[in-house]
Order: structure tokens, then sequence, then C-alpha cells
């Protein structure tokens, strides 16, 4: 049995305390592999070349349909003064364009498109007239706020357009060899250096992004005034001293170097750290990578789900606290993903280390590409790991930033393949392909043979010019914990030491030299850590980098009523006519059918099939779950609503879809009835009606004392204490009121427990019921039940 998460029993400041930096020469700016260009790289793969067709047909097009119909595009017309007209849309809204024609340049550096050139090229004149003769360009603050440039560093995205322009403009540049659209992003450059620095302009941006872009073109263009002021942004950010931050939310509450975990809003935390990498790499700045082992750590071990979907928070887009990672109401935005794939990816090329390129893997083939449906025309923005069947992916958002992330992502995947190093050549994620890789003076052709990741067999077929010596570094993910086999031309060789996930065939290689390498794949039962309360007592399946799920269309009678006991045989089945292709894990569950007066579970035998998590909802909607209970007293019967925290249902009449029901029960004690910093729950946007929620039990219970903890958000939004409050007991059909003891008053105070007392009652549900004030909604951060 495989555990996903490293179990701890300290607390978490000992925790935190106990995390060690990584060794300088473990990230090492002055060393780094490099990755093998997208260019130089073709995918042939059964699992990938249908995903790309699907993104090339569907996924490119639904976004230029989108950006069109919008008005995304037409935004730079009425900018350029060729179209009469009004700015449409979110201030940021200039980036999904440009993220767009980034995925358009890796989509024809794999397969020229004449059409879908001259289409992109049309976008790109546009661009290039709505620019200011001074370089400044923002369609947002050119036709709404024109004397506004720059002044709304925290939230104005501008800085954060112009990253994505310029990454538009590099990928473009490579794919295709022109500049036109590369010579506008270096006049914005040069405007945003002539107004940022030292001297000037001392600020940063509240959604970072630029960093890493200002990196990219210093690479194009060899200026190094590009890569001088990413590292200033990185200097400024969080420095007091110099100019007032925007807080823990845009990672601006310590100087990077003094960052130590991560907190706040997923997506910038992880752009932040590509740019530290990318910043530290070119100028080889140790001082940038010395904590971010540290903070890999944090999130690997303790907020980072097993699909590699980050960020459990939807009223942050963010984190909270360690191992707070709720199911059904996880945020685990799509962008999340795909910063996280793209962080790691660049840990792994500092380190050579296969943990990187492990969680790199899980990431894709998992939260990000559950994504973009099979169609490659719908979308996710959330990706929970448990549904009611309330979710649904749809063909645009109206903050677009994950299709337009996904239409960049998905085709520039070849660069995630191979890496070269000073002594050779590394495999990073496995897929048929052919590479044509620079290896000092030799050019060396590797030919991947794979059915990946739905079996475990790899073929390198080893072409160099001319033949010589070399090493070749073939990952064995952390998911293999069986043998593995290894031979070359045909001769079965004992394998070399596993070091940091790699085995390094070092040999005289000749053109021909055939490779191949067998990873067994057997069904594996995970873990969760048991800090993470949602899933204690729950089991999760994967095989190979594949996590799976179960979903109401191959159980029409739903999913969340099974059980799968510790001792189910599982099997692995490869179905051909089921989305697309897919392996699905099948086997023998139980099925609660009732629940005796006494509580005990009434269970019937039933078969069940897991689907690969990714593919989810590509079949209507319906329940889903990844993480199933082991017993049956965990399952929920057909037609119970609410959310399961270990054996309480927690259910109520209403929730914020941005809040959850399982804060309720957490047992995370709160700062104050104003602590944003962990999980609520609130009855947002009811405003002074009555509203109710309510734990019920596995078994009947004897109760006779609660304790709960207001949430008031007074001076930042519309949450109050409760005019009023009462309990309520279930007995058998009726509801009534618990008879307090005469010293006992429900409480209204902040900033602490109101507990009250009353007769013992023995019941199977529990019911708080609230009066909000009148104009005002409310919530709750704790609700402890004695």
């Amino acid at each position: 049995m495989q555990r996903f998460v490293i179990p701890f029993s300290l607390s978490a400041a000992a925790m935190l305390g106990s995390i060690q930096p990584a060794p300088a020469a473990e990230l090492d700016a002055t060393r780094p592999l490099q990755a093998v260009p997208f260019q130089d790289v073709t995918i042939d793969s059964p699992f990938w070349n249908p995903r790309l067709e699907a993104h090339a047909q569907s996924t490119v097009e639904a976004n230029l349909y989108q950006c069109e119909i919008t008005g995304r595009i037409q935004n730079f017309a009425v900018a350029a003064g060729k179209a009469e007209g009004k700015h449409q849309g979110f201030l940021f809204n200039d980036s999904d364009v440009y993220k767009v024609i980034e995925g358009i340049a890796y989509t024809l550096a794999g397969r020229r498109d004449k059409h879908l050139e001259k289409r992109a090229d049309e976008i790109i004149e546009l661009i290039e007239a709505a620019q200011h003769p001074d370089g400044y360009l923002n369609t947002y603050y050119t036709l709404v706020e024109p004397r506004a440039r720059w002044r709304n560093i925290a939230h104005g995205h501008e800085l954060y357009c112009a990253g994505h322009l310029i990454e538009a403009a590099v990928a473009y540049y490579q794919a295709t060899g022109k500049r036109r659209l590369l010579d506008v992003a270096c006049r914005l450059a040069d405007h945003i250096d002539a107004t940022f620095g030292p001297g000037k302009k001392v600020d940063t941006c509240g959604h970072e992004e630029i960093e890493l872009a200002l990196v990219k073109l210093y690479r194009a263009t060899q200026q190094p005034r590009y890569l001088e002021l990413a590292r200033f942004f990185l200097d400024v950010r969080g420095r007091a001293d110099l100019r007032p931050l925007f807080g823990e939310y845009a990672q601006d509450h310590l100087p990077v170097r003094e960052q130590t975990e991560v907190v706040g809003h997923a997506v910038r935390a992880m752009y932040l750290f590509c740019g530290m990498i990318d910043v530290a790499s070119a100028t080889s700045d140790q001082s940038l990578l010395a904590n971010l082992e540290r903070i890999w750590q944090d999130i690997t071990e303790r907020k980072m789900y097993v699909t590699g979907g980050i960020g459990s928070s939807g009223s942050n887009e963010g984190f909270t606290r360690p191992y707070d990672l709720p199911n059904d109401s996880a945020y685990a935005e799509t962008c999340a993903a795909i910063g996280l794939a793209l962080w790691n990816h660049r840990m792994f090329l500092l380190s050579g280390d296969g943990k990187y390129a492990d969680v790199l893997e899980r990431a894709v083939y998992n939260g990000l590409l559950s994504g973009v449906s099979l169609s490659g025309d719908r979308f996710f923005y959330t990706n929970p790991l448990a549904s009611r069947g309330q979710h649904e992916r749809v063909p645009w958002f109206a903050c677009a930033c994950c299709p337009s992330n996904v239409v960049r992502y998905v085709p520039s995947i070849g660069e995630r393949a191979y890496a070269v190093g000073r002594d050779g050549v590394w495999t990073v994620l496995y897929m048929g392909s052919t590479a044509r890789v620079q290896h000092r003076d030799r050019q060396i052709e590797l030919v991947q043979e794979t059915n990946y990741p739905w079996d475990g067999g790899i073929t390198l077929l080893v072409n160099p010019q001319p033949e010589g010596e070399f090493a070749l570094y073939l990952r064995i993910p952390a998911w293999c914990d069986e043998p593995f086999h290894l031979a070359v031309n045909g001769e079965r060789i004992e394998p070399p030491p596993v070091e940091r996930g790699y085995v390094a065939l070092r040999r005289h290689w000749k053109s021909g030299d055939v490779v191949r390498l067998d990873l067994p794949m057997p069904v594996r039962r995970v873990y969760a850590d048991p800090q993470v309360r949602a899933n204690v007592g729950r089991v999760a399946l994967a095989r190979g980098p594949i996590v799976y799920c179960l979903e109401q269309a191959d159980h029409p009678e739903g999913v969340r009523r099974l059980a799968l006991p510790r001792d189910a045989a599982l099997e692995a089945v490869y179905e051909a006519e089921l989305l697309q292709g897919v392996v699905v894990i099948r086997g023998e569950a139980v099925a609660l059918t009732g629940r005796s007066d006494e509580g005990e579970p009434q269970v019937e035998a039933v078969p069940f099939q897991a689907i690969p998590y990714c593919t989810w909802a590509n079949r209507g909607r319906g329940e889903m779950v990844v993480w199933l209970p082991e017993s049956p007293e965990l399952a929920e019967l057909p037609g119970e609503t609410g959310i399961r925290v270990g054996e309480l249902l927690v259910h109520g009449s209403h929730c914020n879809p941005t809040d959850t029901l399982e804060a309720l029960a957490d047992g995370v004690l709160p700062a104050s009835s104003a602590d944003h910093g962990l999980p609520r729950m609130t009855w947002w946007d009811h405003r002074g009606t009555r509203e109710w929620v309510a734990y019920r039990f596995a078994r009947p219970r004897t109760v006779s004392k609660c304790a709960v903890y207001w949430f008031d958000d007074t001076g930042r939004g519309a949450c109050r204490i409760p005019r009023s409050w009462r309990l309520l007991w279930k007995d058998g059909d009726a509801w009534r009121p618990v008879e307090l003891k005469p010293d006992a008053a429900y409480g209204t105070a902040a900033d602490q427990f109101n507990a009250v007392e009353f007769k013992p009652v023995t019941t199977r549900e529990l019911r708080l019921e609230v009066e909000l004030q009148p104009e005002y909604s409310g919530g709750i951060l704790e609700w402890q039940v004695e």
C-alpha cells in the first residue's frame, strides 16, 4: 500500500520547523538541466495524439471564438481606433488573448497551419496598432481609465497582462520566426523598465507573472535590462520598508527570500516561484532558491490533493491551513494545477531530482487534464474530488483564465518530455515521441514507443551522431514500488541503483541501440495522511500516474452509497471504446441500502468500475467520488444531502459556494470571529432570513452541550453574528427544541465560543437554527457538540 503524504504527529508549528531546506547542490542555479524545446519534440502517442488533435481542432477554435464574441479581440480594435465601441469585460481580459496566441504558437510548431497562422497574424496586427507611442499597451486603461496608468498595482493587472503578452511574443517568435509581436513586447518591456526600478516607481504586481516573462524575453533578446527588471520586481516584494504591502494573498507579506511556507492565492504563488527559479537560473543567485525546497515540502506534504490539485479554498482561490483538503468543496483551480506543473518542471531542471517530475506528472495527468473535456471545447474552472452531480464543464467563463491557460499548456507538453545536461539526456514525462537533442557537439535522436500511461512498457531507440559515450537517465516514478525490468539491445541487465528517482545508463552509444524499460502498474490503494480529516477511513485508487474516481454514469443508483472493503479484489482492464480508450479498475464494492433503527448499515454487494479522474463528467452530470469509504458506515444513502466529515453528515439550508460545511467540524480553532485565514461556513448571500445547519450522526448519540463560534466580517463584508439562535433535536420525524438548563442562554458574543448546556437528548440529528440580522448574512467558524 502507498501512503500519499508523509504522516506527522507533531504540531503544525513543529512540523514546519522540522522541514529543512534542501542542500544547495540539489537546487543548483549554476548547473541546471535544459528542457528540450517543444519545437524539437514530435509526439506520437496513443494517449496524447487524440488530445493534441482535439486541441488543434476544438480548444484553439473555442478560445478564439469566445475571445471574439466576448469583445476581447474587439477591445484592441477599439483601442487602436479601428472600430467604434467601449471596452468589454474585466480589466485583465487582454491576457486571455495573449495566452491564446501563445497556444497557437505551440500548435503551429507541431503542425504548421496557414489559416490559423493568418488569424493569429491579424490579431497581432491589432495588438500592435493598440500600442501607444511610448510602448504602453493595455486596452482597459487606454479606453476606461487613461489617467490611471500604473496606479492600481495591487489589483490593476497591468503587469500581469504585460507578462502574458511577453510570453506569447517569445513563443510565437520561436514557432514562426516572426518578430512583429516580439517587437511589441520589447517596446512594452522598455516602457515598464523606464517606469519601474531604483530611483523610479518602486512597486511590484499584485498578480505575479511579469517576473518569469521578463526572463523569457531576456533569453530571447539577450538584453540584460529585462533580467534586471525581473530581479527588481522580486527584490521589492514583501519589502515594507520600501512600499505598502499587499499581504499574504499576493505573497507580499515577507521578502521572497524569507518566505518558508505557501500562503494566499494558489496561481499567484506558483507564478512567483517560477519567476524566482528563472531569475536564479539566469543570475546564479542561490539566495532565491534557499527556501523553495521547504515551500515545496509544505505544499506536497500538507496542502496538495492526490490529483495534484492545489488551493483548497474558494474564498481566496488558494491555501488555508495544513491538511485542509475538503473533497466536495475543493477549489483546485485548473490554472493552479498548470502553475504547479510549471513550477515543478523548473524545480526538476535545477536538481535532476525525480520527485519534482513525479509532482509534474501527477498534476498533468490528473488535476490539469481534468480541466478540459475530451472534445476539447468545454472546461472546468475548479476540480473538486467529489460531486453530487452539480458540476458540468462549460464552454467559457466570464473570468476565462483557465480555458486560455489550457490552450497554451497542452500543445507545449513535448517540452516536458526530455531534458539535457552536461553528461547526458534525461527522460521526464514518458510519451511516444521523437526528440532531436543537441548534447555538446553531438546530435542525438531519441525515438520513444510506449502506450504510457496505460502501460508501463517503454522502448527507446537511441541514434547519436556521432556515436560516443554519454549517460541516458531513465526516470523511475515514485509510484513504481515494485521491481522494474531493464534491457539494452534485447539483453536484460541488472538495473543500476535508483538515485533521486533515476537510473543512469552510461555507455558508448551507437546508432540503433535500443533500451527497454518495463514499469509494473498494479492497482494501488492510496491513503491520505490521517490529519486530512476529510479522508479518514477512506481510500483512493491509482494505477501508474493515473488517479481514479467513480461516477454515476457507471452506477445509476449513485456512487456516494458505495464502500470499498480493504480485502476487495481489484483488476485493471483496458476499454478501447470507453472515453476514447482508457484503463478502468473493476471489482466488488458494498452498497448502503438503509440503516436499522440503531444506525447499523444494511448493505448489498455490487460490482463497481472506476475511471481516470481526468475523464470524469464527459458523459453528463452525475455523482462522483475519488475517496471511497472502506466501511459502509461512512457511505451515504441516496437522497441524503450535505458533506460527510468522519461519521458526521453535515448539511444546511444554504452554504455559499466558496465556503464549506466541512468548516463546522474541522477542529480548527479561530483566532477571532473575523479570522479569514481558515475555512468557514456562511449563508451568504442570504440576508435577514431564517437559516440552519445540522449534524446527522451515524448512530443515535446522547448530547447535552454544544458551543458555536460565529463568523463576523464587519468592516470587510456583510456577515454578522445572528440576531438569535436555538437548538433542535430530531425525535423520530419531528423536530423539538432542546430544554436549556436554568442558567443557560444562547450567546451571541464575538471572538469566543458561545456554549450552551441542555437536558440530555438521544438523537440521530441535531439542528442549529438562526435568525439573521435584517439586511445581513451570517456564518459559523466552528460548531462543537458534546
